[in-house]
């Protein structure tokens, strides 16, 4: 089972470094594109700004998430690491719980955002609710909650752990 569980958070933080991926190059390409109907062509797209902004929303919550599993999210080890050995571990586990408060935050408010704004439109889009845009706020807060149940279960991944939290890989028992 655990194999098992370790294959499936593999494959759903490939996903969300694909999907974060995708965000990123697509930023690349709209705002470039903004630029130049602004003061090459003289007549500024619409749609570029609000686009952009959206992407970003999609490669903040789902790449936190990705970033989070490999170890890559901003934190500050040094005064845990002078702590002793127990101190450490205890550390370690708050912060995991912390961080899974912060995703079950996530995952529900999230949630109540995007029921409360679905029935709103963006006008450069107005086929799209305001509603989807928020998504990946919940999902986001879903993906990390999962990430922060495999690192209190069965530790972080091999990649990751020379950059558990406080500096030292959670136990895998």
């Amino acid at each position: 089972m655990l194999p098992t569980f370790r294959r499936a958070m593999d494959a759903l933080y490939l996903l969300c470094v694909v999907v974060a991926g995708v965000a990123l190059v697509l930023i690349s390409a709209v705002i470039p594109w903004a630029v130049f109907t602004r003061y090459v062509l003289n007549s500024a797209a619409s749609w570029p700004e609000p686009m952009a902004v959206l992407l970003t929303i999609v490669l903040t919550f789902i790449g936190a998430a990705a970033c989070y599993r490999r170890g890559l999210h901003m934190n500050i080890g040094f005064f845990v690491g002078l702590l002793p050995e127990t101190a450490q571990r205890i550390a370690a586990f708050l912060v995991e719980s912390l961080m899974a408060v912060m995703a079950c935050f996530m995952a529900f408010y999230g949630a109540r955002l995007v029921e409360a704004t679905w029935s709103n439109t963006i006008a450069e889009f107005p086929f799209l609710s305001v509603g989807v845009t928020y998504l990946p706020i919940p999902i986001g807060g879903v993906i990390l909650l999962l990430f922060v149940v495999e690192r209190l279960t069965i530790g972080p991944p091999p990649d990751a752990k020379s950059m558990a939290p406080a500096g030292k890989p959670l136990p895998a028992d």
